[in-house]
């Protein structure tokens, strides 16, 4: 599968990093979205479209330990796939590691007690497998 990449319009021959880059790979039987960059108002569609087109097709883990934002979107973003996924009867245990750019807003805002955190993909995908 490719990465997904969200990024501002550049003049012609302008280089810029990706503002959201969603890579994939498989660990076991699950597959792991790896999630680097930013998901604000702009990027969040695109992580939307990525796991809601996977979640149906196994296990999934939604790996942020790359995120270098997570604003007010994002975080709606987040519990809005947490929701998708329940209604499929399926889990989306996210990794945050030590990421204070994303443990900090999911804490402020309570969301670290209303999603499947986790510090390590291993952890989340032990887990479920429990």
């Amino acid at each position: 599968m490719q990465p997904v990449s969200v990024h501002e319009a550049r003049p012609p021959g302008a280089v810029a990093p990706p503002k959201l880059d969603v890579g994939f790979r498989t660990v076991g039987s699950t597959l792991v979205l790896a999630v680097g960059g930013e998901i604000d108002l702009e990027t969040a569609p695109s992580l939307t479209a990525a796991v809601t087109a996977r979640i149906d097709h196994g296990p999934c883990v939604l790996d942020l330990t790359e995120v270098t934002f997570l604003g007010a979107t994002g975080l709606t973003t987040l519990l809005n796939l947490a929701a998708y996924a329940d209604r499929r009867q399926r889990r989306l245990p996210i990794v945050v590691d030590a990421n204070r750019r994303v443990i900090r807003p999911l804490q402020i805002t309570g969301l670290d007690e209303e999603l499947t955190l986790f510090h390590t993909v291993d952890e989340a995908i032990n887990a479920g497998e429990r």
